[in-house]
């Protein structure tokens, strides 16, 4: 029996919804329990993905087609067929075909009529978007296009938001412990040096395996390599990755440290720590050592007055990388900022102490919000008069043509 790929996408849309999975737990299990072909994997791939991001911007053209209440079934099957006519650009008889015949028979009707307005007017339809608020057309909640608004530029935003709507481009970092990875790399015709990012480059697809087996490199994008860069750590000296599942930053610092002097690697759930380790080991690092501790709560007595840096990649809103995490965009409130912000303040404050004297701090996040950014650490240094701000950098798409993130490095004076 033929798969028909859109009854697995309106099913996963669907179980997306309910707001307990992550779009792309929800293909790898669908595409895993109905055993895909590739192909077809990539298609439910690109068509989940792909109306989570456009949700508002179909949601206005479902509106049109069919001028009436519509119950979530019947607009999720919508979504998926004009996702399809309008952004794919997938042959019209089987994006409606294929659509109409995977859902239930009681609805095939209306989504068929529907669908076969779309066919008939097009055109007329996709003009409509051009008189549409920003934060429709480019599919974004209201309430956080009014937030940047406060901090950003109209222009600025519009960049954002196009951005944010763009598909992410696979980048990869060189290991520079490993002596071989240049020359292979390079030998690649599919291969691109990325543009202004040193050691980083682009691939069409998932770069060969057979690279990231052999420790090669790290599939990092270059908007993270910020925070290892500016807390600068040396060979022999003691650092601190308080954050550090999956391991990218702290795979970038132990390079930094030319695999000489102790890195501790720490995250809140030890259930994280085996890829940790796996991503370490394969990339030929010796110093480093992992430990189960969350930051929420006081450092061990150990630690104190302890490491020459510290690396504080904190959890944040993710406004930074609302291109690559489609979920967070629509999963995110208001409060979550007020609820993060208390929660970055006491990493912060857990994390301070066990600072040498002569030591450093860099506090990073994927935000591109003053809250959890330049406004915090102010806030942090009025109570902590004995730290000094050295140097802070705001990262963001449309200044440096990256995901945005932000870095503050902090010194005792």
């Amino acid at each position: 029996m033929a798969v028909n790929i859109r009854t697995h996408a309106i099913d996963a849309l669907l179980d997306w919804q309910e707001g307990r999975h992550y779009a792309d737990s929800l293909v790898h299990r669908y595409a895993r329990d109905q055993e895909l072909k590739q192909e077809d994997r990539n298609l439910l791939n690109a068509i989940v993905v792909g109306v989570i991001r456009n949700q508002s911007l179909l949601d206005h053209y479902v509106a049109i087609l069919r001028d009436g209440k519509i119950d979530n079934e019947v607009r999720t099957a919508l979504r998926v067929g004009v996702y399809q006519v309008l952004f794919m650009g997938i042959a019209d008889h089987a994006a409606v075909n294929e659509t109409v015949e995977g859902i239930r028979k009681g609805i095939r009707g209306l989504v068929n009529a529907c669908l076969r307005r779309l066919l008939r007017e097009k055109e007329e339809l996709e003009k409509t978007a051009d008189s549409l608020p920003i934060n429709v057309k480019y599919s974004h909640p209201k309430w956080l296009y009014d937030r940047w608004s406060k901090d950003y530029s109209e222009e600025q935003i519009k960049h954002l938001l196009e951005w944010n709507q763009t598909h992410t481009v696979t980048t990869f970092r060189l290991n520079p412990l490993e002596p071989s990875a240049q020359e292979v790399i390079e030998e690649s015709k599919r291969t691109e040096p990325l543009e202004g990012h040193p050691e980083f480059y682009t691939f069409p697809s998932l770069p060969p395996r057979q690279w990231m087996d052999d420790g090669l490199i790290y599939i990092q994008d270059p908007a993270t390599q910020h925070a290892a860069a500016l807390l600068d750590p040396k060979p022999a000296e003691t650092i601190l990755d308080a954050c550090a599942a999956p391991g990218g930053k702290s795979t970038q610092m132990a390079a930094l440290m030319q695999n000489e002097g102790t890195l501790i690697c720490t995250d809140s759930n030890e259930k994280r720590l085996p890829r940790l380790l796996e991503n370490l080991d394969n990339l030929n690092i010796r110093i480093a050592e992992t430990e189960v501790h969350d930051w929420t709560e006081p450092a061990p007595e150990k630690w104190h007055s302890h490491f020459d840096g510290i690396l504080l990649d904190v959890p944040c809103s993710n406004t930074g990388v609302l291109r690559k995490r489609i979920d967070a965009r629509w999963r995110m409130t208001p409060e979550n900022f007020t609820e993060l912000r208390e929660l970055q303040l006491q990493i912060l404050e857990n994390a301070a102490p066990c600072i040498k004297p002569d030591g450093r701090l860099v506090y990073s996040t994927c935000s591109i919000d003053p809250e959890e950014n330049t406004q915090l650490i102010a806030e942090f240094l009025t109570r902590h008069p004995e730290l000094e701000l050295v140097e802070e950098k705001q990262v963001t798409p449309f200044d440096d043509n990256t995901d945005g993130a932000y870095v503050a490095l902090l010194k005792r004076k």
